[in-house]
């Protein structure tokens, strides 16, 4: 027989099979790295839990080996002769080493570094910030400040290399005709098995297999997120559009909750306290709660550093505080739709989906139709992470970035990486405010409480360090609007604006345990200042970010219809006082007593609000039915809208 024809079918299998398993060796080894980085944020994982997040970690790795290595497979296994030759070997071989190398390793070992700072794994989303201009310096400096990291993901590539080019001694069993007859049996049984395998299962009942199985073999979210594995994420959110389920008729949906509010006439005399003030809306980049000694004290008991926003807290209580104030998502971008219309980002950031470029009626739009000039103020590039174009869908006409920064005061107040300082930006706002005509709507969105986390040289020796990389950036920050305050204060636009101000979502920086688990990784601030209007106290209700446009129409006196999904927290409403996320492929409810877990089926988990780091799940044990009806309310609402496109009121 033809010595090119020795290794024959079972051969080939054998092989197959072995390189297969090297891959799940080294995804199993990225996710040991992927622990060992974020173990804090993780938590500790008792003797019971290995075997199901064992379980679910190989049903994951199984999905992402057989996305990527299908066409391995397919041409490790196709039952021709071509296969033996060299050149098709060398092929196989570079395939496999090229995309278990990038997608495998560098992927899972770059998505160590992301989880610290996003709390969610890289899927498509990412995809699309992946082209700012300040992407390769970034990756850079994340290379630079986790040596160990990109070590370890080299001996992995290495792991890959060496590993395939071992041959395994096999006898061949077969020849002539059984060449072909066992190669075609075993190529059938690879694809079934591989169709098994990406499904999740080989029955007809059996769904293909989405993030949210995580959730079968653990309740805990940061646990969660450690069953699963790239590209398996990646490939998984790469979809048309997000599928969201319906529960009631549309009769009875109506009598349970609306995004179509319709405020009630004032009675005569009854002013509304903001109506005609300017609007300044500040929101600020990871600005949690636990940065506050006012919002938190009991994270500072018998420290000597009260916080790290000591106007900020002064501030506050000179306003009307929401002390229970949630963010409805953990990215940047999810932000922008929440707090200008009211629309949270569940599934897919709303700003990022086709479904968004349709007629909407904003917060920015609706003060627009009233004669207000419209400002947004970000210090980065034009256009940088999508702010801008979400700007202008949301009614805002004027952008000020980076560019328009340099035009007016030159380029050396740039920070090397996100955009313009932001105590420079910020007195660069006051300053063409105080040039506008009144009134006006403005909205900056801060940088420099960001990842790199530096401050200019000038305050490094002058700022408190702080007890995590983030802290000495809030206190610049927070020192940032101390001065823009003192400068500003006294201007006629100034005295006749209400400030808002709100947090883009927590800090990837965490100090406090609570803070490291849902839902204090969504406790972030929020207050409203208006100077001379005796609007003054605080909030004790959960509130989020999507009620800030209609708290705020209602304090301004709008009487008009409009179409938000928060509510009126002053407004005689009889929606739950709640704050709703999409947490790690599972829908969370945060009321004042609990927060629930859903999984689009099921409730999956039930936590006292006292019970701070998650520890007993009462499901089973509490009723929670009346929250569980409104949450599934809100998501077939929002489902039916997005698929509509229908962001405006309708019912007459």
């Amino acid at each position: 027989m033809n010595n090119k024809l020795r290794l024959l079918s079972h051969s080939a299998t054998l092989q197959t099979l072995y390189r297969l398993a090297l891959v799940y060796v080294v995804l199993m080894l990225t996710r040991v790295a992927f622990f060992i980085y974020n173990s804090d944020l993780i938590g500790s994982v008792e003797g019971g839990e290995w075997w199901s997040l064992l379980c679910g970690s190989l049903k994951f790795d199984t999905v992402s080996m057989l996305y990527i290595n299908a066409p391995f497979i397919l041409f490790a296994l196709l039952p021709l002769r071509w296969r033996e030759r060299g050149w098709w070997q060398k092929s196989l071989f570079w395939y496999y080493f090229i995309v278990n190398s990038l997608l495998v390793v560098v992927v899972n070992m770059a998505d160590g570094v992301y989880y610290h700072y996003a709390q969610k794994r890289f899927d498509a989303e990412e995809i699309f910030f992946a082209d700012n201009a300040n992407t390769p310096l970034l990756l850079v400096r994340f290379l630079v400040e986790n040596p160990l990291m990109a070590l370890w993901g080299a001996m992995l590539i290495a792991l890959l290399w060496f590993g395939y080019r071992r041959r395994l001694k096999v006898e061949p069993i077969f020849a002539g005709v059984w060449y072909y007859v066992s190669g075609v049996v075993v190529f059938l049984a690879a694809v079934a098995l591989a169709i098994g395998g990406i499904r999740g299962g080989f029955t007809r009942m059996t769904r293909p297999i989405t993030l949210s199985n995580a959730a079968l073999y653990s309740d805990s979210p940061a646990k969660m997120t450690l069953i699963l594995s790239n590209p398996f994420c990646i490939i998984r959110t790469m979809s048309t559009g997000d599928k969201y389920p319906s529960y009631f008729s549309d009769e009875e949906l109506a009598t349970i909750y609306s995004p179509e509010h319709f405020p009630t006439p004032r009675a005569e005399g009854d002013v509304a306290p903001l109506k005609g003030r300017n609007v300044v809306l500040f929101i600020m980049e990871s600005f949690s709660a636990e940065h506050s000694a006012y919002l938190c004290p009991e994270v500072y008991e018998g420290s000597e550093q009260q916080g790290f926003t000591p106007f900020l807290d002064s501030l506050m209580q000179q306003g009307y505080c929401f002390k229970q104030m949630y963010a409805n998502g953990k990215r940047s971008i999810q932000a922008l739709p929440a707090v200008w219309s009211s629309i949270p980002s569940f599934k897919s950031p709303f700003a990022n989906m086709a479904q968004a470029v349709a007629e909407q009626c904003a917060l920015p739009e609706i003060l627009a139709s009233q004669g207000y000039g419209t400002h947004f103020f970000c210090g980065s590039d034009h256009g940088s992470m999508g702010f801008g174009a979400y700007a202008r869908m949301a009614g805002i006409e004027n952008l000020y970035s980076r560019q328009t920064y340099i035009e007016r005061r030159g380029s050396d107040d740039f920070d090397e990486f996100w955009g313009i300082w932001d105590e420079e930006f910020i007195d660069y706002m006051g300053e063409v405010l105080s040039e506008q005509p009144t009134p006006f709507f403005s909205t900056i969105f801060t940088l420099s409480s960001h990842h790199p986390f530096v401050v200019p040289e000038r305050y490094a020796a002058h700022l408190p360090e702080g007890y995590t990389p983030n802290h000495r950036c809030v206190a610049y920050v927070d020192e940032a609007l101390r001065k823009f305050f003192s400068k500003y204060g006294g201007e006629e636009w100034f005295r006749n604006s209400v400030f808002i101000f709100v947090a883009d979502h927590v800090s990837s920086e965490k100090y406090a345990a609570k803070t490291k688990v849902s839902p204090g990784d969504y406790h972030t601030f929020g207050f409203i200042y208006a100077p001379e209007s005796g609007l003054q106290g605080e909030c004790a209700d959960v509130v989020s970010q999507i009620d800030i446009m209609p708290t705020l129409l209602g304090l301004m006196g709008n009487e008009q219809p409009y179409f938000a999904f928060g509510r009126d927290i002053f407004a005689a409403e009889q929606r739950q006082a709640m704050s709703v996320n999409y947490d790690n492929s599972c829908f969370q409810a945060i009321t004042a007593d609990y927060m629930v877990r859903f999984d689009e089926q099921r409730v999956i988990g039930v936590f006292a609000r006292e019970d701070e780091l998650c520890e007993e799940n009462l499901v089973g044990k509490v009723d929670v039915l009346a929250i569980e009806r409104e949450l599934k309310a809100m998501i077939q609402s929002y489902g039916e809208r997005i698929a509509a496109k229908n962001y405006l009121v309708t019912q007459p």
